[in-house]
């Protein structure tokens, strides 16, 4: 998938857990986990929001477009 999360990054950056994220937000452990892994399909606006919120950041800073090579 040519979007990369970036979001472990900005957790250490932050000295933050994923767990002590996923009590700030509201979101669950398990989904948190999904994105920060780069399996989810699909990203709610509000839910970056309350990350980019929480971590005191960017998209930009979370979510990298890079391109498939053949």
């Amino acid at each position: 998938m040519p979007i990369r999360v970036h979001l472990d990054v900005m957790l250490a950056k932050r000295d933050l857990t994923l767990t002590a994220l996923s009590q700030r937000i509201g979101l669950t452990l398990a989904n948190l986990s999904v994105l920060k892994n780069g399996h989810a399909r699909a990203l709610r606006f509000s839910t970056l929001e309350a990350i980019c919120e929480a971590l005191q950041c960017q998209p930009g800073d979370l979510l990298e477009y890079e391109p498939e090579h053949d």
